[in-house]
């Protein structure tokens, strides 16, 4: 049965590589229980709900990529995007987390028309490469600023906007420690390296007195508190339409990057470069980000991490239906989430930021009119603490460039239009 419907021996693959690429998979991203719940519970959100949450879309979304595309892809809520939920629309603009969760459910509602449409590939063939490897660039240093906040390596300064916090505290110096040993880990080819710092560091805690341990396993929480919260009449107020575009952008493009890549890495690509069934594939995508929404969590999306996945031998869908099993698995752990102190999901986020930030070197620095709007765009996110206001600038400066500069041919339609109406709406909306 699994040969017929995964096609294994067609992909040179066996039902017991697809089991190990999964469970490698799922390693490497399995932090996102522990570090998701932690971010959306800022914003006012139940934990534990939304650690149901969190495995619940995870495990939908990687299913269908598995069984409906039949790609070795695993997806959860994204990073950065749920500190954009967090920090940005919520914290940031003061709406409540059932309208962000609306404005995410709207966002995943028009990737999911997207997808059926088959003017997909056009739209993001139309939006340079210039803007995606800096936006998500840009990601990585929001999150890697937020990650240095929680571990209070960096503070609120009123002269100074940051300066350095007090690094004699033992959540500083073990978040610190625990970066280090996540890039040696890395550079050893260790799998699970970032899962098994996070739970050093969280056992050193506790040992210390730092932190308390809950528990490691018991039934799932109750995910109600979350559960169909979300209000998508408040999304629909003209001053979100930016912040649903902000998740559907993101979403759109993070997951056709993972996707290219992931497949390319793995040889899924056909001879012509591109990827086949990738209109399922990103419905799988968007429909996991309309379930999420549902059940309670930010933004599901494509993890580049699957590529560990794939490196071990993964080709096909069997592997991304190991991972969800996984992710159905881990609602058995809430306890040991809930232990996860924030200085030990901190490292976390500054090497997240590490693995994103690598986008930059990808741009050409020999063609002003494409590192200008570039670099404007990675180092607004962190400055304006808003992934939605970088992704603003660096359209806006993208077109006015090379407007000016008489390159008008390398302005399309689509990012004309988007830089016209960013700059309409910081001129009449503010």
């Amino acid at each position: 049965m699994l040969e017929n419907y995964f096609k294994l021996r067609e992909h040179e693959t066996t039902v017991r590589t697809e089991v190990i690429a999964g469970l490698t998979t799922f390693l490497t991203m399995a932090y996102i229980i522990f570090v998701n719940p932690a971010i959306l519970a800022e914003s006012g959100m139940d934990q534990g709900a939304v650690f149901v949450a969190t495995c619940i879309a995870a495990a939908i979304g990687t299913a269908i990529m598995g069984l409906y595309a039949n790609y070795p892809i695993a997806l959860a809520p994204g990073m950065g995007l749920n500190a954009y939920f967090t920090y940005g629309v919520v914290l940031g603009l003061g709406y409540t987390w059932q309208v962000a969760l609306g404005a995410v459910f709207l966002s995943g509602v028009l990737f999911i028309i997207l997808s059926i449409l088959p003017v997909r590939e056009a739209i993001i063939n139309a939006i340079p490469r210039t803007l995606k490897l800096s936006v998500s660039a840009g990601i990585g240093l929001f999150l890697g600023i937020i990650g240095l906040q929680k571990a209070g390596i960096i503070v609120g300064n009123p002269a100074t906007l940051v300066t350095l916090g007090d690094l004699t505290q033992a959540p500083a110096i073990l978040a610190a420690l625990g970066f280090i040993a996540m890039a040696a880990l890395t550079a050893l080819r260790v799998h699970g390296a970032l899962i098994i710092v996070i739970l050093a560091v969280s056992v050193i805690g506790m040992v210390l007195g730092v932190s308390e341990f809950g528990g490691i396993v018991s039934l799932p929480p109750d995910p109600s508190p979350t559960l169909l919260q979300l209000d998508i009449a408040g999304a629909l107020e003209v001053g979100l339409i930016s912040i649903v575009f902000t998740f559907f952008f993101v979403d759109l493009f993070d997951t056709a990057g993972t996707l290219i890549g992931v497949a390319h890495r793995a040889g899924l690509l056909d001879k012509d470069g591109r990827l086949p069934r990738l209109g399922k594939a990103l419905l799988a995508d968007s429909a996991a980000t309309v379930a999420g929404a549902v059940a309670g969590t930010s933004t599901v999306t494509s993890y580049v991490e699957s590529a560990a996945g794939t490196n071990a031998g993964g080709r096909t869908g069997l592997t991304a239906v190991v991972v969800a099993v996984l992710f159905l698995l881990a609602l058995f752990f809430s306890p040991l989430a809930a232990s996860i102190p924030g200085y030990a999901t901190a490292p976390a986020l500054v090497f997240v930021a590490t693995l994103m930030a690598r986008g930059l070197s990808e741009i050409d620095w020999e063609d002003v009119t494409e590192y200008a709007p570039g670099l404007i765009t990675a180092l607004a996110m962190p400055l304006t603490y808003s992934i939605a206001h970088g992704i603003a600038f660096g359209f806006i400066a993208y077109a006015a460039i090379k407007l000016l500069s008489g390159r008008v041919r390398d302005v399309s339609p689509v990012v004309l239009v988007l830089a016209v109406l960013f700059a309409v709406k910081f001129w009449w909306l503010g």
